[in-house]
């Protein structure tokens, strides 16, 4: 499996000083943590999810979640994990067949209801299970989240490799004066058991719901006042250099419509500096498809330690992934800073001659930055996302 599969090798080369890497489910949880990316979300009841994975229908999407709580009705719980259930056995004979390809396969998680659903779900997956990455653990709280943490990890001890990804979205967490306690008291627990935790999520339209609130098409999740101040404590728990998490983006809600109330959000020089009338061209097809939104949204993930984003439709998945390829500038500087990382000096000159390297401050952003480009590559110099974007393969059709 490797980011950016619908290019070809001549494209590859084009855009990249270092291509993406490629990983499987086997591979080291920090790439793994790295490497889902744009995480495409979607009810267990939806039909085809076998036939969309052997038709190749989205040869970018890394990861997937199939989602048995909020996505689908109280009264369709049932036929949600017999439907569930029934995708997973397609798969291993789609496997077994040579139809699918294990190595072409994302990286698949299942959310969960509750403990019980978890419990009964793993014991009728049968030798299903190890189609599975993970669960994603949704309301997660201290007390049911080490619960299940500890019946997953019984499940390793007998021979899987399964991970978890819980989600941040409570009244404890969002409410001020319990938040940091309750955050804190999630950390403990996930100490306890890092070797499980994949990737830290954040349930923002949760959050929302609890206030009444919904941002519209052309609002980030950082222009609502009590989300981007939630974050911040989030980012101030789980990001800290002596016991971090990878972050994932919230998810962005919205896809093409009609209308619009605000201007854009993507500025129209870089588009045009780029490639002149065909770039503005490719930049009004982006506001468009309402995506102008999306790439802001996900620019300030990434300001914010964020990596990744949770994705509710297709036309997401390659938005998100161009913007966190690592530039070239950004690869040196890291490069340049991990080499002198021996003690001997403090500061370097970046290689562009446009900042100053502390050593120390820096190093920890270094050590993310070299294994983010792994995962995402690193463009050639004066390449960006909008270069990514413009391939002729990547037109936003999906």
């Amino acid at each position: 499996m490797k980011l950016f599969a619908d290019l070809t090798e001549n494209q590859k080369k084009h855009l990249f000083y270092k291509a993406p890497e490629a990983f499987t489910n086997n591979s080291d949880k920090e790439i793994l943590s790295y490497a889902l990316a744009s995480t495409l979300y979607m009810p267990a009841t939806r039909p085809n999810i076998y036939q969309d994975l052997v038709a190749r229908k989205h040869p970018s999407l890394t990861s997937m979640v199939i989602c048995l709580e909020d996505s689908i009705g109280d009264h369709e719980v049932e036929a949600a994990e017999s439907k569930l259930l029934e995708e997973f056995q397609m798969m291993k004979k789609g496997l077994e067949s040579g139809i699918l390809i294990k190595t072409e396969m994302p990286l698949i998680f299942i959310r969960i209801r509750s403990v019980e659903q978890f419990l009964r779900i793993m014991n009728r997956l049968e030798d299903g299970i190890d189609l599975l990455t993970g669960i994603v653990i949704p309301k997660f709280n201290a007390a049911i989240g080490s619960i299940i943490l500890k019946e997953l990890e019984s499940y390793n001890h007998s021979g899987n490799k399964l991970y978890a990804m819980p989600i941040l979205e409570t009244k404890k967490i969002i409410e001020k004066e319990t938040r940091m306690e309750e955050l804190l008291s999630i950390k403990t627990v996930l100490d306890a058991y890092k070797q499980l935790i994949l990737n830290v999520r954040i349930g923002a339209t949760d959050f929302c719901g609890l206030y009444g609130i919904r941002r519209n098409i052309d609002t980030t999740v950082y222009d609502v006042a009590i989300i981007r101040d939630c974050i911040s404590d989030i980012v101030n728990v789980f990001l800290r250099e002596d016991s971090p998490y990878v972050v994932s983006g919230p998810v962005w809600e919205y896809f093409s419509t009609k209308e619009r109330m605000l201007i854009p959000q993507l500025r129209e020089t870089p588009f045009r500096k780029r490639y002149g009338e065909a770039g503005s061209k490719m930049r009004t097809q982006l506001i468009d498809k309402q995506m102008d939104g999306l790439i802001q949204e996900v620019l300030m993930d990434i300001t914010n330690g964020l990596t990744g984003k949770t994705i509710i439709h297709p036309t997401h998945i390659k938005p998100v992934q161009a913007l966190n390829v690592v530039s070239y500038e950004e690869y040196l500087d890291a490069n340049n800073i991990i080499q002198n990382g021996n003690g001997e000096i403090g500061v370097i000159k970046s290689s562009f001659s446009n900042k100053m390297n502390e050593i120390k401050p820096h190093y920890y952003w270094a050590q993310k930055i070299l294994l983010k480009s792994k995962v995402y590559g690193v463009f050639h110099e004066k390449f960006t996302y909008i270069d990514l974007l413009k391939q002729e393969n990547f037109a936003l059709h999906t």
